[in-house]
């Protein structure tokens, strides 16, 4: 579902075919009857409709292997959490790999930036992430 969802969005947002190409991706098939139900109980749950289909997925096959999803879809968010499912958002993720030192701040900055660029909707820029990232944390620095 969400190969599809890229390659749709690569129409208008040419950008996104590059997703389509990363070889460090893997693809999880909901071909099962459990892993069709699972795709299906989290499409009721989050609304059926086109929009939701690549966040159903992402919420099924999360669930199904026990992992953490990463959505910026904040109602799809909300309702995940309720059920209980692990789901972050893009930013958590760059958190993330900058607390662990695979990036800096200024290269967080600059993807935040380059990925509004590209119509991304994120809660702050790239010169505002560091504010943004210590309102979220109780460490006194996002990085390091």
């Amino acid at each position: 579902m969400v190969r599809e969802e890229l390659r749709t969005g690569a129409e208008s947002h040419p950008a996104l075919r590059v997703a389509l190409d990363l070889d460090w991706l893997k693809i999880e098939r909901l071909d099962t009857i459990p892993e069709l139900t699972g795709f299906y109980e989290w499409v009721k749950r989050l609304g059926s409709g086109e929009r939701n289909l690549g966040e159903a997925s992402v919420f099924a096959a999360t669930e199904l292997l026990g992992a953490i999803a990463v959505s910026d879809d904040q109602d799809a968010v909300r309702v995940g959490r309720k059920f209980g499912l692990k789901v972050h958002g893009t930013l958590w993720l760059l958190s993330l790999a900058c607390r662990d030192g695979k990036l800096t701040e200024v290269n967080v900055g600059n993807l935040i930036d380059a990925l509004r660029e590209s119509g991304m909707r994120l809660p702050c820029s790239g010169s505002e992430y560091s504010g943004w990232a210590r309102s979220k944390s109780n460490d006194r620095s996002t990085c390091g």
